[in-house]
């Protein structure tokens, strides 16, 4: 059985803006069905490359596919197979949500009752209902932002471009949308850039990370924690005091295997180099030690130290 063919391939994508390069030989390759994260320091080229894949903007070097069709080629090439979320939508403030939903359906060949049905339907997934009739001039940020998914999703497109879609909403709100973004996730294939490292764990299946206009690394989630993410275990001790907590971190920053020792609020956070083995070391180690140990436990390693390191490896650039 083949294999199926990338939603979004893109192969030394170049762009500059005078003499600061946005994109350096970008490489990405984004399966279909998976809700991708994009992800990257401010400046790293994130929103370069959703724009250069939308059409709304153009590469200096390299090409780029998208949904099967060559990006390049003017948006109208692609309608109906993309839905785009800038990272800050803007609206004629005098319409109403349905009123741009009925013009956004219209330019895609949508109309009469298909057209009302859809439009309720988008605007219930994207809890926007009850404001259906209201002037869009005074929504707050976060329904802006609820709004600028619901004209992206309106025409069910195969590929979601999302540029920061949870930036300005609440924590509830956040919530919410990142519980539709999962849910489309079912039907559409998912590239969506953010900073909040906690929330692409939560919905991503995969991850790239990209820094100075290349990415860095990708894969699936699982595999970039695993492969990146430093073990570390955390002792809980009583008593807690400055003193014991000192006496022993000197103590296990001599147990083979470990690489780091640090206090943190009344714990010790222990780094090693390979988990199991180190394992046994901490524990002989600290039975040695006149203390009761109230818990220890391996931490599970989090997007943020993984992005962290990756980062700090790459070293930091001024992309825009």
């Amino acid at each position: 059985m083949s294999q199926a063919a990338p939603a979004i391939q893109c192969q030394g994508l170049t762009k500059r803006y005078g003499a600061v390069i946005a994109l350096d030989g970008l490489d990405l390759e984004v399966p279909a069905g998976s809700v991708f994260g994009f992800l990257g320091p401010n400046g790293a080229g994130k929103t370069t490359t959703l724009r250069i894949l939308a059409s709304l903007g153009r590469a200096d070097a390299g090409s780029a596919v998208v949904a099967g069709l060559a990006v390049g080629g003017g948006a109208a090439n692609q309608a109906g197979l993309i839905g785009y979320l800038d990272q800050d939508p803007r609206f004629y403030g005098w319409m109403t949500p349905r009123d741009l939903l009925g013009l956004v359906g219209k330019l895609q060949g949508i109309g009469g009752a298909a057209l009302r049905e859809r439009i309720d339907a988008t605007l219930a997934t994207v809890g926007l209902a009850d404001a259906a009739k209201r002037s869009i001039g005074g929504f707050s940020g976060g329904m802006r932002q609820r709004l600028g998914l619901a004209q992206a999703i309106l025409n069910r497109p195969p590929v979601l471009l999302l540029d920061e879609p949870v930036s300005s909403l609440d924590p509830q709100g956040r919530h919410d949308m990142l519980e539709t973004i999962r849910g489309l996730g079912g039907e559409a294939t998912i590239l969506f850039s953010t900073h909040i490292l906690n929330d692409v764990e939560r919905v991503c299946d995969r991850v790239a990370i990209i820094d100075h206009g290349k990415v860095v690394t990708a894969s699936p989630m699982a595999e970039l924690l695993a492969r990146y993410a430093t073990p570390t275990y955390v002792v809980e001790i009583a008593p807690a005091d400055d003193a014991t907590l000192g006496s022993l971190a000197t103590a296990l920053r001599a147990v083979p295997g470990v690489t780091a020792v640090e206090a943190v609020h009344g714990t010790l956070r222990v780094t090693v180099e390979e988990g199991d083995a180190a394992a046994r070391h901490l524990l002989a180690a600290l039975s040695a030690q006149d203390i009761t140990v109230t818990a220890f436990e391996r931490q599970r390693p989090s997007l943020e130290d993984v992005f962290l390191r990756v980062v700090d490896h790459a070293g930091h650039g001024a992309a825009a």
